[in-house]
């Protein structure tokens, strides 16, 4: 049994957006990614951290959660931002469940428990002081900030780890109401993706007020989900 991350799988299996017109990291991904995959097992859990789907809807996603679904073990879903396919907890849960894919479970205002340890997280989002979409953009991350702090709560006393699409912190830029609640609540670490490319070099993978931080973005694990616990 062990516990795993990973994000940004972008999946077009129904759809015509393949990631390979980025250059040769994206090359042959999905088979890569399945290659990966293949090596967990019944028990293990996999946290995806958003940016799973190019469909636009549940439906036009299908494909790419029956390949989802087919990943060994458990499989823990976030939002990110191209996942247009985001619906209702009720519509979302509704789906997998005529589907048959009881191996999906959606992260969105709770959290899970792998052992005594909390799986906690959200969407998350940029913090950006200026510009003409201000007034949005607060809303919005004050909606995140708010799930959040919901999931982290849900954990109780237990050990939190947080799983975010977003980085609350890379260089040059730091969203501070993220990174207070983290502080807040104790959480050990934070895992976080999208960010790729020349992106990469931004990354923080260090301890920032006692919060460790680590990019676990598709192409940055060279499409090789990252083992977090035993």
């Amino acid at each position: 049994m062990a516990l795993y991350a990973i994000g940004d799988l972008h999946l077009s299996l129904g759809t015509d957006k393949p990631m390979d017109v980025f250059g040769e990291a994206w090359k042959n991904y999905v088979q890569r990614l399945e290659e990966s995959f293949s090596h967990l097992h019944e028990d293990d859990v996999t946290v995806l951290c958003g940016d799973l789907s190019w469909g636009m809807s549940l439906e036009e996603s299908l494909q790419d959660f029956r390949f989802i679904d087919r990943i060994p073990g458990k499989k823990i879903l976030l939002k990110g931002n191209h996942d247009y396919w985001w619906n209702s907890m009720a519509k979302m849960t509704r789906f997998f469940e005529e589907k048959g894919f009881t191996s999906l479970k959606i992260l969105h205002n709770t959290c899970y428990f792998y052992g005594n340890v909390a799986l906690c997280g959200s969407r998350g989002w940029f913090f950006e002081e200026e510009g003409p979409d201000k007034a949005q953009n607060e809303k919005i991350l004050n909606r995140e900030v708010g799930r959040l702090e919901t999931s982290l709560k849900a954990a109780g006393d237990k050990e939190k780890l947080c799983f975010l699409h977003y980085p609350p912190i890379f260089k040059g830029y730091r969203c501070p109401p993220v990174l207070d609640l983290l502080t807040q609540y104790g959480v050990t670490t934070c895992y976080y993706g999208h960010l790729h490319g020349k992106s990469l070099r931004r990354a923080v993978q260090s301890t920032w007020n006692g919060v460790a931080y680590r990019l676990v973005s598709a192409d940055y694990l060279n499409f090789q989900p990252e083992k977090i616990l035993d």
